[in-house]
């Protein structure tokens, strides 16, 4: 079932070449169509990320809830997806970043907006971080 607000985000980011309003105004977003992990159908969410070098990285934070977003369990079971970031589309390989390097750039990611903190504090579950690579 499609999320309203997202429905929402996801035309005006196709509609505008990757900009949206709101509460992501001005932030790095993109639009993650991961392959569901049990229905096998492509679900498209927008998700704020960080550029690293030739990486995009993504927090599955999910607002600080209690458990992990659904596109994280569709990326494990599936890491081959589609990233669409201003308006070019690219095919991506998703991995699981752990240990430091997971903490520094969560670190990083929570400097720079500091909901990412606020999302941490939330939750007694460590927010998995997944790197995006170009394919």
């Amino acid at each position: 079932m499609a999320n309203d607000w997202n429905t929402q985000i996801i035309n005006e980011f196709r509609s505008n070449g990757g900009k949206v309003g709101g509460p992501f105004e001005g932030a790095p977003l993109l639009l993650l169509t991961s392959t569901g992990a049990k229905s096998g159908q492509q679900r498209t969410t927008p998700l704020v990320y960080l550029p690293e070098g030739e990486r995009m990285v993504i927090f599955a934070s999910k607002g600080g809830a209690p458990t992990n977003p659904d596109w994280y369990h569709n990326l494990k079971a599936n890491p081959e997806a589609t990233v669409e970031v201003g308006s070019e589309t690219v095919k991506v390989k998703a991995t699981e970043v752990t240990g430091e390097e997971r903490d520094r750039l969560y670190s990083t990611q929570a400097s720079i907006n500091p909901g990412f903190a606020e999302y941490q504090q939330k939750t007694s579950r460590l927010i998995p971080v997944i790197a995006l690579e170009r394919i």
